[in-house]
């Protein structure tokens, strides 16, 4: 049974099928993925250690004054430096999170 866009949805609905091997597994190796194809994305995405890549998609966003803690200073960071703990830690939770929700 699959409720209305998830409004007023209960256990009873999904039954317990999210809670299985095959998603609990599911959820670790996106979790995982997420972790090591970050740095390729940001990096692709012109994030690099040398700054922003000319004619990339970062050099077509940036603005003329970039903001200490936006988005695009922290993508920045994170293509300059690499991800930290506390950020891989919650990219690997948030993303396996979703991953275990996978139907079937």
């Amino acid at each position: 049974m699959v409720c209305d866009m998830l409004e007023n949805c209960t256990i009873a609905d999904y039954g317990d099928s999210w809670f299985s091997l095959t998603n609990l597994v599911v959820g670790a190796a996106t979790g995982v993925g997420a972790v090591f194809a970050a740095p390729v994305v940001l990096s692709a995405a012109g994030f690099t250690g040398a700054g922003v890549a000319l004619g990339s998609f970062a050099a077509a966003v940036q603005g003329p004054a970039v903001v200490s803690g936006s988005a695009f200073a922290l993508a920045q960071s994170a293509g300059a430096a690499g991800l930290g703990v506390g950020a891989k830690a919650a990219l690997f939770m948030g993303v396996a999170a979703a991953g275990c929700l996978q139907d079937g």
